[in-house]
């Protein structure tokens, strides 16, 4: 009996074992097409609120959509009320009524929804389904070519639109009212850089900047062919690429050409009392061009001519600073010259959210008044940075506050104070990112935080207080370090408090008054929960919590998280793992790695989102996903840990993700070490590319979106930033810039798996040229690879967003399932669009 038994045990145990070493072989594409950003869409609604706080007092108001359809709230946070705007079931019963179209309470549809007349009215249009109008010539139009053209316009036929409702809702009474008189308000031009007392309007035409009144911009408001506008040149100096305002990236010499007498942005800022404006003017007539083909252009193929400044290239854009009197139209140009190559931007000030709803916005500078202007100053190599003033008058530049470093410098918008009598300035001077409080006149008075966390961004400054609230993440133990939280600090560094406690991440919207804040905070592992806190960090009311019941009625599990050591054995590296929704621990699965390098962000998800495609949904197809972060990643570590790769672009981040898998696959019995794919997007492209080469027994399969495998001809400030260029001085006195690194085509000979290159081709940010350069190598070293060209997309493919799923998904499972498909057709695709 004993040995039966026995005999049984020992046929359990090798059944056992046998179950977790078999491997997965059959893709699961029905559950992978459950998942599809079209069918999210119908599953999960709002994640956050996102509050839109009124001029008068301290109220707010936010949409919130569920499966029940969409609701409209008033918050009240000094009474501590949360009310329906309006009765959906009322509103639109009342609408249907008032117009004759047919309305439900979960489609209304409402848009344009803004306060007037003292917050006691909403205001609101709805577009009808059922009823059509001519589509509206603007209004006044030229006189003359009206009547040029008056035969062809009474034989053409008019375009028929949908016709708009437009409603007002009194608060009061609950009354509705059908508008059918209705004015719509004059927009803002995009053109249009108003000054703040509204009396005129810099814009750029012919290269040049041009001025026009009040009275002829509202002309242009109402048909900007109007013949009676008068418009007045005020420089007569611009020439292409050396202009006043915007250039023309992003589009074709064909539309150059069919725009190039139209009224353009200036990208003007003016000084509060309208009396000065400032632009930063951008000289680019020696950088090279560059160029790209749309083949699917309608007619012929179109070409796209672009300056495009590479990585260490000499030909650099020149940047200088002017500033306009307005009563005078004369100029001053700042003197602003300290490196060779610099960047300069003008200091503005932060615009108030309570003014979100207005109909015009202004830009103005950070301080008051017209005598000075604020602007900062950036070395080419971005070692140097300073915050400088100039003399409106005279263009005599002081420098109030200088940073260096022997690696680059990263910035935030200064915190104004008192209107320049103090300044709050963010640095990592000490290895980590904190506050730094100066006087007006650029002297350090105290640093207002410290210690190994890092502050992020100021939410707000309560000046009377001297209290200053900010985001950071780091500090609070026992959490992912990468989770954020608010904080409020006293000016001199007493008072510390955290506001929003839980160990989730946090974003916050505070108000303009510093006195209460929204709260949206999840996890990967949590539904999304948005509150409401005042600032001394009390829970005044829930507000709402996301509704994930149809997510997981369709059979949806939250992600993993976990933690890892780097090469160094030391360092920490948080992640994220994404399995299967009909994971069997008793198999054996592929695992792939979702990458992105840095080092301004990592690709690890911190908070819930609806954005499956590169983790959850390809976890379904058979596959166990995994993101997680490498030294030289987020900036919202260290220094240290940021600039880890400095100077090593190509290579830094590999090490990280090969032992963290391996750490993994050590820890867990169904993942199959021996089966790693790697994708990425960008550099997430060059970075996955690069660890097929570099570790090319360890990477199997690879699908490269985008990358930009060749570094030299990549634009200047990503490349030069994170990996580096040397300033070499002559003994005369010259500076010249040497940048060198290295590159995934170098590599190619070292290819043993399998890799996809994909890109689009008219990619004007990581030029195709760095996947043909990939590929040309590859064909050099008589290497097999996939190479795939998504015509007419720029850098994200665009509306090719989902067969770039299936595309990279499929790939996946041919080389590491061995299963794959050979029909014409990406069947859930087809399934997912109607036949027509």
């Amino acid at each position: 009996m004993k040995k039966n038994l026995l005999t049984l045990l020992l046929v359990m145990i090798g059944f056992g074992v046998f179950a977790q070493e078999t491997p997965v072989t059959k893709a699961n594409f029905e559950l992978a097409a459950k998942f599809s950003p079209n069918r999210l869409k119908n599953m999960v609604y709002s994640t956050s609120v996102q509050a839109h706080w009124l001029k008068g007092g301290e109220k707010f108001w936010y949409t919130y959509r569920t499966s029940e359809g969409q609701f409209y709230y008033l918050v009240d946070p000094i009474k501590n009320t949360k009310s329906k705007l309006f009765d959906v079931v009322k509103m639109a019963s009342d609408m249907s009524r008032l117009t004759g179209d047919p309305y439900d309470a979960q489609h209304l549809d409402i848009s344009k929804l803004k306060f007037i007349k003292n917050e006691t009215i909403l205001q609101f249009q709805v577009k009808s389904k059922l009823v059509e109008e001519e589509e509206k010539d603007e209004e006044d139009g030229d006189k003359q070519e009206e009547e040029k053209d008056e035969e062809k316009k009474k034989d053409a036929k008019k375009k028929m639109v949908d016709k708009v409702w437009h409603f007002e809702y009194t608060l009061a009474s609950k009354k509705l009212n059908l508008l059918d008189d209705f004015k719509k308000p004059l927009e803002q031009k995009e053109w249009a850089s108003v000054a703040p007392n509204q009396e005129y309007v810099i814009f750029a035409k012919h290269h040049n900047l041009y001025w026009m009144d009040a009275e002829n911009y509202k002309k242009a408001q109402k048909n900007e062919k109007d013949s009676t506008i008068v418009e007045h040149e005020l420089t007569t100096d611009g020439v292409e690429h050396y202009c006043y305002g915007t250039n023309s990236y992003g589009k074709t010499n064909r539309e150059k050409e069919e725009e190039k007498d139209k009224r353009k942005e200036a990208y003007v800022t003016f000084s509060s009392d309208s009396k000065k404006f400032a632009l930063t003017r951008e000289d680019e007539r020696e950088v090279k061009d560059l160029w790209v083909i749309n083949s699917v252009a309608k007619g012929r193929p179109t070409l796209e001519s672009y300056k495009y400044h590479m990585a260490g290239e000499k030909e650099a854009p020149q940047y200088e600073l002017q500033i306009f009197d307005w009563e005078t139209k004369a100029s001053v140009k700042v003197k602003a010259n300290a490196f060779k190559d610099q960047t300069l931007s003008i200091l503005t000030a932060p615009r108030k959210k309570r003014n979100e709803a207005d109909d015009v916005k202004f830009s103005k500078w950070i301080n008051k008044g017209s005598e000075l202007l604020y602007f900062k100053r950036t070395s080419r190599d971005m070692k140097r940075v300073d915050i400088c003033t100039a003399n409106t008058s005279t263009g005599e530049v002081n420098v109030l506050i200088e940073e260096r470093l022997n690696t680059y410098i990263e910035t935030r918008p200064l915190g104004f104070i008192n209107d320049g009598k103090e300044m709050i300035h963010w640095s990592e001077r000490d290895g980590w990112a904190h506050f730094y409080l100066y006087n007006g006149e650029g002297k350090l008075k105290n640093q207002i935080t410290s210690g190994a966390w890092h502050c992020d961004r100021i939410q707000g400054v309560d000046e009377k207080n001297r209290v200053l609230y900010f985001t950071g993440n780091a500090r609070e133990k026992g959490e992912d370090p990468y989770y954020s939280h608010l904080y409020r600090v006293n000016f001199d560094g007493t008072g510390l408090q955290l506001l929003n406690k839980g160990n989730f991440d946090h974003k916050v919207d505070l108000n303009d008054q510093t006195h209460y804040f929204v709260n949206n905070s999840s996890r990967v592992d949590s539904a999304p929960v948005s509150e409401l806190y005042n600032s001394k960090g009390t829970k005044l009311m829930k507000l709402e919590e996301t509704d994930l019941t149809r997510l997981f009625e369709t059979g949806y599990k939250f992600p993993e998280t976990f933690k890892v050591k780097a090469g160094d054995g030391v360092t920490d590296i948080y992640g994220v793992m994404y399995k299967p929704f009909d994971f069997d621990p008793n198999k054996k699965y592929p695992i792939l790695t979702y990458v992105y390098p840095g080092p301004q962000t990592e690709a690890v998800y911190k908070s819930f989102s609806t954005r499956m495609d590169r983790a959850d949904r390809m976890a379904q197809l058979g596959f166990i996903v995994v993101t997680m972060g490498n030294r030289g990643g987020h900036p919202a570590r260290s220094k240290w840990y940021h600039n880890y790769g400095y100077g090593n672009l190509r290579d830094y981040g590999l090490e990280d993700k090969k032992v963290g898998l391996e750490q993994l696959a050590d820890r867990h019995n169904f993942i199959d070490i021996n089966k790693v794919g790697i994708f990425g997007h960008s550099g997430g492209g060059f970075m996955s590319t690069a660890a097929m080469l570099v570790y090319p027994d360890f990477f199997k399969v690879a699908v490269s979106a985008a990358g930009n495998h060749d570094n030299n001809i990549y634009n200047r400030w990503w490349s030069e930033t994170h990996h580096g260029v040397k300033e070499i001085v002559s003994e005369k006195g010259d500076t010249t810039f040497q940048y060198k690194i290295d590159t995934n085509p170098s590599l190619a000979k070292n290819l043993k798996g399998k890799l996809m290159i994909v890109t689009g081709d008219i990619d004007d940010n990581v030029h195709p040229g760095n996947s043909i350069r990939m590929a040309n190598a590859l064909i050099k070293a008589n290497k097999r690879f996939d190479f795939f060209l998504y015509p007419g997309q720029r850098h994200s493919f665009g509306n090719m967003s989902e067969y770039s799923f299936w595309l990279r998904g499929e790939y996946f499972c041919k080389y590491l399932l061995n299963d794959f498909r050979s029909s014409a057709d990406y069947v859930e695709m087809q399934k997912d669009l109607p036949k027509k």
